[in-house]
């Protein structure tokens, strides 16, 4: 066991041998969106995305379903695992089979299986002095999922967050390892702030976000300003409070940093001078890609910058 869970990493990694290790997860969520292809497609991706984050290929899954049979029909139990199986389809990886169990509230997504190279593993604990911090997405999903199920959403807001919980993050993590990053996470529930905190405290580094070049999902501070804020957004903050100087941002952008996404982005770390072709890569392949903080030496906490003098 080279990754367990003592560093609070996205996946647990066996080493094989010199060249091999399997990489191990499971994630589930209740839905956030009404349709159920659509939250069979989120869901998977979401799940995947923890072996994406470790630097790895994911092989094959099995289904973990909570479903209320009483209230919900088989036939849109179907629409949900098509949803994965596409997923699964379009990222090389096959779902063989699962688990289904009763539960009054629905709830689907994976237990997937992996594979990497240990030379090129991504982990929590990677980060490195001098690295800066490269976020793969633009946050706000867990404040426009919220207003979506308030029905308080705007049309582009919902969409915009749909289409970014949809993508992938296998590009994301292979341009990580082609540019020499080491450290890596996935930005989930924990939210920015919670992902990184951890990170910066198993990686034994102090970290500067500057919240001006954080990218957001459209309408997303609107939304959180009327009140559309997941509960688990303010239990990140309350979790990772301590570590953070929070200087003189105002409390709803550190509310949304801590947002609690579904299927977010990686954010890793890379040395200067693999920024530019990082940035460029990412932007190639879609991803609303930007530079967010730096890394320093130091025992973990978070230094979050206005950007003003």
């Amino acid at each position: 066991m080279i990754v367990d869970s003592s560093t609070g990493d996205d996946a647990a990694v066996w080493r094989l041998d010199e060249d091999r290790a399997l990489v191990m997860t499971a994630d589930f969520i209740t839905p956030v969106v009404d349709d159920a292809l659509t939250w069979g497609k989120v869901a998977a991706t979401n799940a995947v995305s923890d072996i994406y984050a470790m630097g790895a290929k994911p092989l094959m899954a099995i289904n973990l379903v909570g479903w209320n049979s009483e209230e919900l029909s088989t036939e849109l139990l179907s629409e949900v695992l098509e949803g994965a199986n596409q997923v699964a389809e379009n990222s090389g990886f096959v779902i063989a089979g699962g688990h289904t169990v009763e539960d009054p509230e629905p709830k689907f997504g994976l237990a997937v299986l992996g594979e990497v190279n240990p030379k090129y593993l991504l982990q929590n604990r990677g980060f490195r002095e001098n690295d800066l911090l490269i976020l793969t997405k633009k946050l706000g999903v867990g404040v426009i999922t919220t207003a979506i199920k308030k029905q308080e959403s705007t049309k582009e807001a919902t969409e915009a967050a749909i289409e970014s919980m949809l993508k992938l993050n296998d590009q994301a993590a292979q341009i990580a390892v082609e540019a020499g990053a080491t450290g890596a996470t996935d930005i989930t529930g924990f939210g920015l702030l919670g992902h990184l905190g951890r990170a910066a405290r198993e990686s034994n580094v102090d970290l500067e976000i500057n919240v001006p070049d954080v990218p957001f999902l459209p309408d997303a501070r609107s939304l959180a300003m009327e009140g559309n804020l997941p509960g688990g957004s303010k239990r990140n903050l309350e979790w990772v409070k301590e570590q953070i100087e929070v200087g003189s941002v105002e409390d709803i952008d550190v509310l949304l940093l801590a947002d609690a996404q579904t299927s977010g982005g990686l954010v890793f770390g890379v040395q200067p001078k693999e920024v530019e072709t990082a940035l460029k890569k990412l932007t190639q392949t879609g991803h609303d890609a930007a530079v967010v903080g730096s890394a320093s030496s130091g025992n973990g906490s978070i230094r979050l910058s206005s950007g003003l003098k």
